[in-house]
């Protein structure tokens, strides 16, 4: 993530109504990365809170302050509300507050029913005598509560925790942090009854306001007058602007109910103006539909029915809503109609001013991130037939870069599923299909997209496109799109007598992690143990998961059916010390099993040299082959420059095809990746000048080691097409063997190849064609093997889909006419694609648009990555650009989080 001062550097260079999303977003990314420390601060009672969204009785206010000098109120007190649609019986629920340090000190037991929409006052211990007497209460307590710092948990009749509310510099909190710090004259009130589970964002320090029983009157010194209510148009409410000019006053308005949330945690409907929708809107105009958020009125309303609503318009993370809604009356009116979005309103002023509206989007849309789709039941989409590329796969780092990822924004939109449900988090969610996906609607990124019902446009930490209804399962009423199935079990037909390949194989570990002293594991939605966490191995957990892992593998391999293979990320047993496996261990295991599966000895592993660096990675480069028709040449050899201190060391074999006696020179390898090191500021990722230190170490060591053979370079570089270590490698006279079209990897919603095949003259000379093979990247990641039983759906399949993250290479070569192969001397440098055309460049343009819908996109395994790395998509963000300060950094950074950060629960 870009420091503090690099944000702020582009500030003044972002236009102020992205800016202010962007801020927004960015907030939301870190409060979701705080989150888990602050529960993990919490302790177990917290943890046993309800999942946010949820509704159930919250803990409204908070004062500790009572009696003391200036203080309005002699006694503390604290406050209950019920949001739901029920009365709710206290007898044997509990309130206790803990010191700050985290002590308990006192419980209380209530008795007596909340009614909805209505509050339970419990009056704690008085203090010295200030203030006056508070309204009549519905328990007493002797509690003290601190004035300035303190946490109140409310406890059901089965001790479960109901809410927690922590404040000031208390240990014990929901969220990413405490309510604010109090004193004599604030209370720590909650802003509109919601609970998003972050006590920093859900309360505010206010004058404290008691309210007296379950009348909802507030009661006491200075009691506010409700505001007379008027009728107000919606378009009123909305504003011209990207804020409402009423928020804080409340209005009355009337309108037809167009999508309605009763579940999933939305917890609200939208309400859109009679008979508007026949036209399209420009930037500027005021939208005519706004979100009316209420628990219990949620579940009262009908969709295509008319009502007046009264509520208090605010703005919740960027979107105008009504609050504590009241429905006045039903009434007969006009119809909606979805307006026709024939042109994407590609700025945030065309999508502001449908904010809240019945959209019928038209045309085509390509999926272009399926990753938060097993997290947030999300789906990004890029308008068009292509999905968007990351910049620097097309274009050099720098201006053109920078420009083209601005032109991807503009073109991204998030397909949401109608809640705010974390998958991998909430356990109602766990238990409830996964929203749009399964094996028969795989949800690929490059599969285009055709909007089949209307939806609503609307602003959640990102602009969405919002199903009229929570979309539970892949065929949910409520699914809005259709999308095409681009999965190909065929390898690309690439030619040749026989043909290389390359594989990134996921953390391949035979040695598992039930096995290693001290290791813990990620699990299912049981608790059942999948893969290691924050382990010396990598893999898979159990024999189980590792079965599961081993089967994708090997129906992959076995299917690609090439005849050299190179690996990546497959177990170093060597360096897993408790392990006491040799070095070859994984690759034996992995061969084994290829060859149990195909019934007779189809491979073969190459074994390591004698000598092997000194502290290498817990995961290397190998190689299989098949022996039937390729031999090893000689011991295979590994380079060991300083320059890949921090990566794996390249490896090297000979090889010489059986039939025609050619032989050829293979190396394998994975440079350092994007996830740590140092910035050199460029937009490339992390420790860009260690891969370029490696490519120049690389391609000096072949040239000149294998200067008279045909040499291939294969393997995962860490770096995209257009960037510096590429570059290095073409300019030392490689050539780049499969198209640039053709991508094999996604990140961040970005389509780029990581994973590349380069060959000298004298082995280009003998390929007929190359590609990847799109079985990995394009798939979500719930498919993967340490994703299964994450939901209630099992997404589990025996085949190669999703057996890594990485799509596999494979290369054919011409071998029976090796006269044909120039000679040693023909090996003139090749130009790294020269400069890209202006239709290169371009997303849209007629040569992008005809790219095959493959996906890539800005990653990276780090250079020891870990599954914890993988689990949470490791990776970075476009980074800067040439000269110093690029907005690039920050709007791919807005794409990122707008996309994945999510997400408000209420």
């Amino acid at each position: 993530m870009a420091s503090r001062a690099h944000i702020a550097d582009k500030e003044d260079m972002i236009p102020q109504t992205a800016l202010r999303r962007l801020r927004a977003v960015v907030a939301a990314v870190l409060t979701a990365a705080c989150s888990t420390l602050s529960w993990a601060m919490a302790g177990d009672s917290a943890l046993a809170a309800p999942a946010a969204g949820d509704a159930h009785i919250v803990i409204d206010e908070v004062y500790g302050g009572g009696g003391n000098a200036g203080a309005p109120y002699t006694n503390d007190f604290v406050e209950l509300f019920n949001p739901t649609a029920r009365n709710v019986d206290l007898g044997g629920w509990t309130l206790r507050y803990y010191s700050a340090s985290g002590n308990l000190g006192n419980s209380c037991t209530l008795t007596g029913t909340l009614a909805p929409a209505g509050y339970f006052l419990v009056q704690e211990a008085a203090g010295a005598g200030a203030g006056e007497a508070l309204p009549t209460s519905e328990a007493t307590c002797p509690a003290s509560l601190s004035a300035s710092k303190g946490t109140v948990e409310l406890a059901d009749a089965s001790g479960s925790t109901i809410d927690l509310v922590g404040y000031g510099a208390t240990k014990r909190f929901e969220g990413a942090a405490a309510a604010p710090a109090l004193g004599n004259t604030t209370a720590a009130q909650r802003v509109d009854h919601r609970d998003t589970d972050q006590n920093g964002a859900d309360f505010t320090a206010v004058a404290p306001a008691p309210h007296a029983g379950s009348s909802g009157s507030p009661s006491g010194p200075d009691s506010p007058t409700p505001p007379a209510v008027t009728d107000t148009p919606i378009a009123a409410i909305q504003g011209s602007g990207d804020s409402s000019p009423l928020v804080g006053r409340q209005v009355t308005t009337v309108g037809v109910v167009t999508a309605d949330y009763p579940t999933g945690g939305f917890n609200g409907f939208y309400l859109q103006t009679p008979g508007t929708g026949n036209t399209e809107k420009k930037p500027g105009d005021a939208s005519d539909g706004v979100f009316v958020y209420g628990s219990s009125i949620a579940s009262d309303v009908r969709t295509g029915d008319c009502y007046r609503i009264s509520g208090t318009v605010s703005e919740f993370n960027g979107l105008t809503e009504l609050n504590d809604p009241k429905v006045m009356a039903t009434l007969s009116c006009a119809p909606v109609t979805p307006v026709k979005l024939a042109d994407f309103p590609g700025s945030d002023a065309a999508k502001e001013a449908y904010e809240g509206m019945l959209v019928a989007p038209q045309g085509d849309y390509t999926i272009t991130n399926n990753y938060a789709l097993n997290q947030f039941g999300q789906l990004g989409l890029a308008v068009g037939d292509s999905p968007l590329r990351q910049a620097t796969d097309v274009v050099r780092p720098g201006t053109a870069a920078q420009a083209y990822e601005s032109d991807n924004l503009t073109r991204l939109m998030t397909l949401d599923d109608g809640s705010s449900w974390n998958y991998l988090t909430n356990s109602a969610a766990q238990n409830s299909p996964l929203p749009y996906l399964s094996q028969e609607t795989p949800r690929r990124t490059g599969s285009h997209v055709q909007f089949t019902e209307p939806v609503i446009l609307d602003y959640r930490y990102g602009w969405n496109f919002q199903p009229t209804g929570q979309v539970v399962g892949a065929h949910s009423s409520f699914v809005p799109i259709s999308s095409q199935d681009t999965r190909d079990e065929h390898v690309p037909a690439v030619g040749g007598e026989v043909k290389l390949g390359s594989f990134n194989v996921l953390n391949y570990f035979p040695d598992l992690g039930q096995d290693e002293p001290g290791c813990t594991a990620y699990t299912d939605r049981t608790g059942v143990p999948i893969s290691a966490k924050d382990c010396t191995v990598r893999g898979a957990y159990s024999p189980a998961a590792f079965a599961d892992q081993q089967t994708k593998i090997v129906s992959a391999i076995d299917t690609l059916d090439v005849d050299v293979l190179a690996l990546q990320e497959i177990e170093n047993p060597a360096q897993v010390g408790w392990s006491g496996h040799g070095r070859d261990a994984a690759v034996a295991d992995l061969v084994a099993a290829l060859n149990k599966a195909a019934g007779t000895t189809r491979w073969a592993y190459l074994p390591s040299p004698a000598e092997v660096p000194a502290g290498e990675d817990v995961i290397r480069p190998a190689f299989i082959y098949n022996p039937a028709t390729i031999s090893p040449v000689g011991a295979s050899s590994i380079l060991t420059s300083s320059a890949f201190d921090n990566a794996r060391n390249p490896l090297a074999q000979e090889f010489t095809v059986t039939r025609s006696g050619l032989s050829f020179v293979a190396i394998d390898n994975h440079f350092k990746s994007k996830g740590s090191g140092v910035d050199d500021g460029t937009g490339q990722g992390l420790a860009n000048t260690d891969r370029v230190a490696q490519a120049k170490a690389l391609t000096s060591w072949a040239t000149s080691t294998f200067a008279d053979k045909p040499v291939f370079l294969l393997g995962d570089f860490n770096s995209y097409s257009r960037e510096d270590p590429v570059e290095t490698i073409e300019k030392a006279g490689f050539t780049s063997l499969i198209p640039q079209a053709d991508t094999s990897y996604q990140y961040s919603g970005r389509m780029g190849s990581l994973d590349h095949v380069f060959g000298n003259a004298r082995a280009a000379a003998l390929v007929n064609a190359g590609a990847h093979w799109h079985i990995n990247a394009d798939e979500s990641i719930a498919m993967e093997y340490d994703r299964r039983n994450e939901n209630v759906t099992d997404f589990f399949a025996p085949g190669p889909f999703r057996s890594s993250d990485h799509d596999p290479s494979v290369v054919g070569l011409v071998t029976s006419n090796a006269s044909a192969v120039p000679p040693a001397s023909s090996a003139a440098p090749h130009s790294p694609s020269s400069s890209p055309s202006q239709a290169e460049q371009l997303p849209g343009s007629p040569a992008a648009s005809a790219n095959p819908a493959t996906p890539l996109a800005h990653s990276t395994p780090v250079p020891t990555r870990t599954a914890a790395d993988h689990r949470a998509g490791a990776g970075l963000p476009f980074t800067g650009g040439e000269g110093g300060a690029a907005v690039a950094s920050a709007l791919a950074m807005a794409a990122l989080a707008a996309f994945g950060a999510r997400r408000r629960s209420r």
